[in-house]
């Protein structure tokens, strides 16, 4: 388990103008069109949670099978999120960013036409397989970018797309079931069209806009891109001098497995959350647009939480700690939620778990990226994404038929709650060392 750094180690390096300007400019150039990018795939992954205020009744489906639906998204996403990830490093991320967002955005609007069960199966499936690869793969293409001192708090200002998707997206969503009846389409047809299309027009804006490597990076100074390279080859060579592992003993590797566990136990708890937030809200009495302003309400606590943890365990170079601790707020929070009865404190309780959620969110992936490189940076995060997204079928499919069964999600929120505090022993006890991860960094000067 690796400690916040001491003595030298622990002080800030004397940054030079070159590296100050650099950063500057990437950061300038791809956070912003990441985030939007991510905005738009997260709003049509998590739109069925508000679709379901009025689809579900028009279209009689049962708690389960809204659970299925909502849950075998995962089931595509988890058969292809390792070929797909290989095709970015393969192809660039320009041409495989484009093509993920032009093909998921298409498939989410054609969630207009759902009519019944097995339609609902199906374009959940598809929806799937076309974002698979997606989120890992800005995962891996920052790190082309960014050097280890500066990729936690460079992450969570791309998952700030997560929460903010739902501070933004929530409003909106619940404001545009109110279109029922307009050109003779539903409310939540209307919510699937219009918040497909954007994803199609932004993957082809990303297949000319996105710069693959450092080293096609016309908008960068020669010096700029030199001590960029320079920098990143550094870090990847101390990762290669740690013991580098080819692709197969990656996807075959002990620590692999078990992040891929931890996501999995901390997914569970997410997607549990963000599907059936909505009706959990809706079910203390709130209109439609009420509904959708009272769930951003967590979100908007979560997104600036996570940029303060970020930005401390970037400060710090810590990493176990604050990815660990957050686990077992999510676990207490959850909890709570499920026993407690008063709407305001269970908006409170779920307050604290959303901020447990972002923090976890935006720190995790900095213990894979820590010591995978290559090839094997792709297949593993792929890997360990993909598994732990199969929780994203488990946790809501969960809860609806608790549900169903017993007619409340408290129960649900309860079992739910266990998850997370399982993923949070095994980041704590577990053996996650990031020490490769500010090798090269620590080899730089102190002040």
């Amino acid at each position: 388990m690796s400690q916040t750094a001491s003595g030298a180690d622990a002080m800030m390096r004397a940054k030079t103008d070159i590296e100050t300007a650099t950063i500057r400019a990437i950061s300038w150039r791809l956070i912003p069109f990441l985030v939007l990018a991510y905005f738009l795939a997260y709003l049509d992954r998590v739109n069925l949670g508000f679709a379901a205020l009025t689809m579900n009744a028009e279209l009689n489906f049962s708690p389960t099978v809204f659970a299925w639906g909502a849950g075998i998204f995962f089931v595509g996403y988890f058969l292809f999120e390792v070929p797909s990830n290989i095709a970015l490093e393969k192809f660039g991320a320009s041409r495989w960013i484009a093509r993920i967002m032009v093909t998921w955005g298409l498939i989410s609007a054609l969630m207009a036409v759902v009519s019944g069960p097995w339609s609902f199966y199906s374009l959940r499936f598809l929806l799937g397989i076309a974002e698979a690869g997606f989120f890992p793969g800005i995962i891996l293409y920052l790190t082309y970018w960014y050097p280890a001192e500066y990729r936690a708090r460079f992450l969570a200002a791309f998952a700030i797309a997560v929460p903010v998707s739902t501070v933004i997206g929530a409003p909106v969503s619940g404001m545009l079931l109110g279109l029922d009846g307009m050109m003779g389409l539903k409310g939540w047809q209307w919510l699937f069209i219009i918040e497909g299309i954007p994803s199609v027009v932004l993957g082809v804006v990303c297949w000319f806009y996105l710069t693959d490597r450092p080293s096609q990076a016309t908008w960068l100074s020669a010096e700029q891109k030199a001590w960029l390279e320079q920098r990143i080859d550094a870090e990847v060579a101390a990762k290669k001098e740690a013991g580098q592992l080819t692709l197969w003993q990656t996807m075959a590797s002990g620590r692999v497995l078990m992040l891929s566990l931890i996501y999995f136990c901390f997914v569970a708890a997410l997607y549990g959350m963000q599907f059936w937030l909505p009706q959990i809200v809706k079910a203390f009495g709130f209109s439609n647009v009420q509904t959708g302003f009272v769930t951003a309400i967590p979100y908007a606590f979560g997104s600036v939480a996570m940029i303060l943890w970020a930005r401390h365990s970037d400060r710090t170079r810590e990493r176990v700690w604050h990815v660990g601790l957050p686990m077992i707020l999510i676990s207490v929070s959850l909890g709570a939620a499920g026993l407690l009865t008063d709407p305001t404190w269970t908006m409170v309780a779920l307050s604290v778990a959303a901020i447990g959620v972002f923090c976890t969110f935006a720190l995790f992936w900095t213990l894979p990226t820590s010591w995978l490189t290559g090839a094997a940076a792709a297949g593993g995060i792929a890997m360990i994404n993909s598994i732990g997204n199969l929780a994203g079928f488990g946790g809501p499919y969960l809860i609806g038929w608790i549900k169903e069964a017993t007619g409340s999600t408290s129960t649900g929120l309860l079992v739910l709650a266990v998850m997370p505090l399982i993923a949070g022993a095994l980041v704590l006890f577990g053996k996650h060392d990031t020490s490769a991860e500010f090798a090269a960094v620590r080899k730089q000067p102190a002040i």
